[in-house]
């Protein structure tokens, strides 16, 4: 009976602990794969910053026009996705639509 238990302990532990850890892995080494110059990204210290040279394990990271940072290429840990068609709404939240309607009801009252 204690024998079942331990091995019915150890398969929850496998599907709560090991299992998603082994997905997370396999998806960042995917990530570190596929990085392509140009790729913004962001490191595990914070930094965000542009990808402009790859090497084996090294990552030129552009933080500012001429300035380049050497990183490794395991701390990159986020692509930014690229969204040029919402430049223009950067900072679009809704708050400001909800300021100017809180604006205009008390014009109103």
């Amino acid at each position: 009976m204690g024998l079942i238990v331990l091995v019915l302990m150890f398969g929850v532990i496998y599907m709560l602990v090991i299992v998603p850890n082994q997905r997370r892995q396999k998806a960042h080494r995917a990530l570190l794969a596929s990085l392509e110059v140009g790729d913004v990204v962001v490191t595990s210290a914070g930094i965000h910053g542009a990808v402009a040279e790859i090497e084996d394990t090294i990552v030129w990271l552009e933080v500012a026009p001429e300035v380049e940072l050497k990183v490794a290429k395991a701390s990159v840990t986020e692509r930014i996705p690229d969204d040029d068609e919402d430049d223009d709404d950067e900072d679009d939240d809704g708050y400001d639509d909800e300021l100017e309607a809180a604006d205009a009801s008390d014009d109103e009252g």
